[in-house]
C-alpha cells in the first residue's frame, strides 16, 4: 500500500478550504483536493508491505507495515510536540510561479511543531530504507493540482494578491494514511494514530 504520514485538519475548516479554492475557480487546468480531505503531510513513506506475509508485489527493500508503525510512533514520541494550535493561512505553489504544479495553503502558527514532526520522522523513516525528502520540507495543504499551465496566470495573481485567514485548529494527532489512487481521486483510510 502507499502510505504518509500527517495532521489532518478538522471538518470544520472544510467550507473555508472551499473558500480559499474559490480564488483559483477561473484557473483552467487545475484539479481541486476534496476539502474534506484536506491534511498537512509530515512524510510521504511510499509503498509499504504488510507485515508477516508473502507479499509478492513488494522487495527486500519495501518496509514492513509493523516497522513504519514503530517508526511513527517513535518519531512523535523523539519529536517531544504537545498538542499544539495551527493557523492556516497565504497561498504558496511548487514549485516556483514560473512552473506551477501543486497550490497550496500555509501554514503559520504551529509550523515549529510541524517541522519538529516531520524530522523525527524522516529519521525513522529513512533507517527503514524509506526515500529521504529531496526538497526542505514546508507546512501545507494541498488545494490543487495543475494538469496544465493554461490557467498560470490567475493562480499567479490569485498567489500575489490574497492573503486569506483560513483558520485555526488544535492539532493533537499524527496518522498513518493509506493512499489508495482512483479514477475519482485518492482514497484515504487510517492505518494507524499517534497521539500528541
Amino acid at each position: 500500500m502507499r502510505a504518509f504520514f500527517a495532521v489532518d485538519l478538522p471538518d470544520d475548516l472544510a467550507p473555508r478550504i472551499a473558500e480559499a479554492q474559490a480564488a483559483f475557480e477561473d484557473a483552467d487546468g487545475l484539479r481541486f483536493v476534496d476539502p474534506e480531505q484536506t491534511h498537512i503531510t509530515l512524510k510521504f513513506v511510499g509503498e509499504i508491505g504488510d507485515s508477516g506475509d508473502d507479499d509478492t508485489d513488494t522487495d527486500d527493500t519495501t518496509p514492513a507495515l509493523d516497522d513504519v508503525i514503530a517508526a511513527g510512533e517513535q518519531a512523535v514520541e523523539t519529536a517531544d510536540v504537545d498538542p499544539f494550535e495551527c493557523a492556516v493561512a497565504g497561498f504558496g505553489v511548487f514549485p516556483s510561479l514560473d512552473y506551477v504544479s501543486i497550490v497550496w495553503a500555509g501554514v503559520d502558527a504551529g509550523s515549529a511543531e510541524l517541522t519538529a514532526l516531520h524530522e523525527a520522522l524522516e529519521t525513522g523513516t529513512t533507517a527503514l530504507g524509506v526515500d529521504p525528502e529531496d526538497h526542505d520540507f514546508t507546512p501545507h495543504v494541498t488545494l490543487a493540482r495543475m494538469n496544465d499551465a493554461r490557467g498560470k496566470e490567475v493562480v499567479q495573481e490569485a498567489v500575489r494578491d490574497c492573503d486569506p485567514e483560513i483558520g485555526r485548529f488544535e492539532a493533537d494527532t499524527v496518522r498513518l494514511v493509506s493512499s489508495t489512487l482512483t479514477s475519482d481521486g485518492p482514497e484515504y483510510e487510517t492505518v494507524a494514530s499517534f497521539g500528541l
